[in-house]
Parts: structure tokens; sequence; C-alpha cells
């Protein structure tokens, strides 16, 4: 790489993606972002949640007035088992999540989030997004990273980002370039081939509002070896069918539309919300999937100048809905670090574009050592709520069924002495000034800049 301006390539155009774009461009490094679909914000997927703590960071990138118009609320919880019994109901979300953090869980069609995000960037950021990049191959260098694609085009920079999701061409790349460099001298530092392992699968699909959906209701319905979730929004509604797999595999599945419909068959008499069963709302669908469901952590998060984020080196299951949640963390984290390195770099001259292998290794172990902890917890969070759901062993089912709901105001124990301390603990960027968007009950561990604030050298 000859150019000596620090660039970043991002290869994966999805919501991580897009945050990456917004928190690059604050930090003031150039980037591109190659998106293999022809669209920056393909209607695939359903819904997607934001805890106060991503939203405290969109806040931070003025993102919240555009956000505000397409969002839900999350409001009443409902737990129901699968013929249609509630056992529970409350508004811990809301009252609960909403006071400790000053602001609530909301939910927003993904494709909506994605146009909002996208169409949120400065017209010179949204040059720099392109579409129909399907990568084929990366190669790496001592002072550069190279991506080809199969149009024939090439782009070249410092660092390679990957935010291309569970089934990540960046990290099957980056591992065999590893195992070229690694394989007999020290196979520790290599990924298995088939890091993440699924227990469930999940079909989902989003379907018109019906008059007697509250908006804002958020319904659970638990049974052994199926759960079932449903997000009123305010047009059309958001359901997830997880299903305990036969066996666990490592392999991964692609699924038919057969498949999806046979899913929705086998789930068809049970409790889609208090009104209605599941046979009643699926042949309204305006669209549906199915995949099945990873989960794990990668213990190696990047190799010589390239580095993962998101679902290309965690996955767990969404029923918690902390999956884009902890992107929005990757990318925090990642960004600060490149932003200090990238400034501290040029205030000893000689161009931004030098930082060599040794120094981009130390910055990557860092993003990787911060966001160990907070992730371990989050993973440990997803794995309970997605069994304690299926009732994966009988204490689950007698703990979910019928203990905590017999205690008083468990979930609002649960918010304030177990969630508030995460929640409030997570990052935000340390040089984009800002003013706090929410105040609730629980203090913050990190303050970001504040407006007119003069801010000590790098």
């Amino acid at each position: 790489m000859t150019d000596n301006k620090f660039k970043v390539i991002v290869v994966g155009g999805g919501p991580v993606g897009l945050m990456a774009a917004h928190a690059l461009s604050q930090a003031d490094i150039d980037f591109i972002i190659l998106e293999y679909r022809d669209s920056a914000a393909p209607d695939v997927g359903a819904s997607v949640a934001l805890w106060p703590q991503a939203l405290r960071v969109m806040g931070q990138l003025g993102l919240l007035p555009r956000l505000a118009t397409i969002g839900t609320l999350m409001d009443r919880n409902v737990a129901m088992t699968l013929d249609g019994h509630k056992f529970k109901e409350n508004h811990v979300v809301r009252y609960g999540i909403g006071k400790n953090h000053g602001a609530s869980t909301q939910a927003y069609h993904r494709a909506d989030l994605l146009q909002a995000l996208y169409d949120s960037l400065t017209d010179a950021d949204k040059a720099r997004m392109l579409t129909k990049k399907q990568v084929t191959n990366i190669t790496t260098t001592d002072d550069g990273v190279e991506v080809h694609c199969a149009d024939g085009t090439t782009y070249r920079g410092s660092i390679l980002i990957g935010a291309d999701g569970i089934h990540s061409i960046v990290h099957k790349t980056m591992r065999t370039l590893a195992l070229e460099s690694f394989a007999t001298t020290a196979p520790d530092k290599i990924n298995d081939e088939h890091p993440f392992l699924a227990e469930y699968r999940c079909m989902w699909c989003s379907i018109p509002r019906q008059p007697d959906f509250l908006i804002g209701d958020f319904y659970e319905i638990h049974g052994t070896d199926m759960s079932l979730q449903c997000l009123v929004g305010r047009e059309r509604s958001w359901r997830f069918i997880y299903e305990r797999l036969p066996t666990p595999t490592r392999e991964r599945v692609t699924y038919t539309q057969s498949d999806v419909e046979a899913l929705a068959a086998r789930a068809g008499e049970h409790a889609a919300s208090l009104h209605c069963k599941v046979k009643d709302v699926f042949p309204t669908r305006h669209a549906a999937g199915m995949a099945n469901l990873e989960e794990g952590v990668l213990p190696h998060w990047s190799w010589r100048r390239i580095v993962l984020v998101g679902d290309a080196c965690h996955k767990q299951t969404p029923n918690s809905g902390l999956g884009f949640n902890n992107g929005i963390q990757d990318v925090v984290a990642l960004v600060n670090e490149l932003h200090r390195a990238v400034k501290a770099h040029e205030g000893g001259g000689g161009g931004v574009g030098g930082l060599d292998v040794d120094a981009l290794g130390e910055v990557f172990a860092r993003y990787q050592q911060v966001r160990r902890e907070p992730l371990k917890k989050d993973m440990k969070f997803a794995t309970m709520v997605s069994r304690m759901s299926a009732w994966r062993t009988w204490s689950s089912w007698l703990l979910d069924r019928y203990i905590f709901p017999s205690i008083p105001e468990w979930d609002m124990f649960m918010a304030r002495r177990v969630l508030a301390k995460d929640v409030s603990a997570c990052l935000v960027f340390d040089f984009v000034e800002a003013e706090e968007p929410f105040e609730g009950t629980v203090p913050l561990k990190h303050a970001m800049p504040s407006p007119g604030v003069k801010k000590a050298p790098v």
C-alpha cells in the first residue's frame, strides 16, 4: 500500500457495518464499506432491539430524532404457556429498565433501522458505501491489506474490519491466512473451522398489526423445547418461533420456505398472543425466514491487519435482544482504540498509514480485552434466557413457570440488581463530544466528553 493515509475497509454493510461508518466518520478516519447485497437497506430479517446502552451511543451520534420516528417502546411483557395460559405480566422494560437508565428498550423493523442509519450519513460517507461487492479474496502485506471482489475490483487499505456476520468470509479468510503462518508453529492461535454450536433454530416473520394487538406489547410463550416471542410495533408485529434441534450441530444449514412452513405448522396450535394462535396469523405474513442459532465466542478476533466485530466473532441466541447491542459495543471499543492510535501516530510525524503490524496487534488486543468480560456476561444472560424459555431442564421449567412468577417484583429486582450494573458500565465514544441523552437512577461508568470542555492531548 503506497498511500500514506490510514484507511479502513469495512466488509459488511449491515447494522454493525453502518455503525462502523458513523464511528469512523466521527473519528475522521478514511473508510469504505463493501456490501454484497444490491442496496443499503434490504428487507431481510425481522426486528432489531436497542437497549438503553445502544440508544445512548445513538444519542451521542445524534441519531435519536430519526430513530424516534421508526421505533416502538416495549411496554407490557406477558408470559404464557404454549396452550395460552398467562402466568406473568409486568411493565419491567418501561418502568424498571426505563427508570434505571432513563431509556427503555426500543424495537425496530430491521430494514427501517438500516435505512435510518444509512440516511443519517453525510453524502460523502454514503458515497463510501459500495453495494454489489462480493468479496472473493483478501491478501495482507506488511504495510496494507487488499480486498478482491467478484466484479474484478480491488480495494486497498491499512486495515480490514470484518462486519459481515455469522458466516463471515473475512473470518474464513483470516483463518486460512493464520493457518499458513501458524499451523505448525502456533496452532493455538487459529480459530476452529466451525467455531459456533447450534442447539436451537429460529423461524421469524413479520405480519400486519391486528387491531387487538397493543403497540409495545411483548409476548413470551414458553414450553418444552419450543418457545415463541411476539413484539408488537406500530404497523406490524414480529414473531419468532424457537425450536430445539434433534442434535446440536456446527454445520451450516440452509432452510427453504417449505421448512419455514413446516415449523409454523408444528407450532400452529400454540398461542401467538392472548387472542390468537400461530395458525391464525402466520398466513398474513409479509415475509419469513429460518436459521440455526449458532452460539459461541471466537478466541481470536484479529490477525495482522484484519479484525472482526459483531456476529463475525461472537454469536448468541436472540431471545434477549442483545446481539446488535454487542455489535455496537464492539464498534465503540475498536474505534476508540483506533482513534487513539491514529492520533498518536500523527503526533509523532510520518503519516498515519504507516502503523505497523505490531502496533495494530496491540490495538486489536486491547479492543478484544475491553470487550471480553462484558460480552461473557451478555452471552451467559442470553443462554439463560433461551434455555429458560424453552424449559431445557426440569429445573428451568420449575423456576420459569412457578418459582420466579411467585416472587413479588422479581423482574424489577433483576432489572435493578443484575442488569443495571452491566448496562450502566457500557462504553461510549471517548472522542465524540455530546450531552448525555438520558438520565436514570443508576450511575454511569463511562461519561461522554462534554461539549466545550478542553480535552487532554492524546
